[in-house]
């Protein structure tokens, strides 16, 4: 049974940063697309990136462009968002996701395993 647990989600001012990391467990996770979510309160669950395979490309949402990156470590079965310059707007549950088609996935309905999800909230 293919796991996925999210961790470094927090509190944070606007401005400052965050690391959140996936660990997949309990499958092939190098055969993995991987995407990370959000959802919002009261809104609908967004995309937010994704990386492919073997980390080489990734793809982002406009409102995160040049703010967060996504990266993994096929070694340790582990995927990254790093987050800068929050911003209010980026509150959310941040959820990972793995997806076994190749490519980039940008939509929820091609990922195949997810995660609990991870809260973080930015104050202004």
């Amino acid at each position: 049974q293919v796991q996925l647990v999210e961790s470094g989600g927090g509190l944070v001012q606007a401005g400052g940063s965050l690391r959140l990391s996936c660990a997949v467990s309990g499958g092939a996770f190098s055969g993995y697309v991987m995407g990370w979510f959000r959802q919002a309160p009261g809104k609908e669950r967004e995309f937010v990136t994704t990386i492919n395979r073997i980390g080489s490309s990734t793809e982002n949402a406009d409102s995160v462009k040049g703010r967060f990156t996504i990266s993994r470590d096929n070694a340790k079965n582990t995927v990254y968002l790093q987050m800068s310059t929050l911003q209010p707007e980026d509150t959310a549950v941040y959820y990972c996701a793995a997806c076994r088609f190749s490519g980039h996935q940008i939509k929820q309905r091609a990922y195949h395993y997810w995660g609990q999800g991870t809260q973080v909230t930015v104050s202004s």
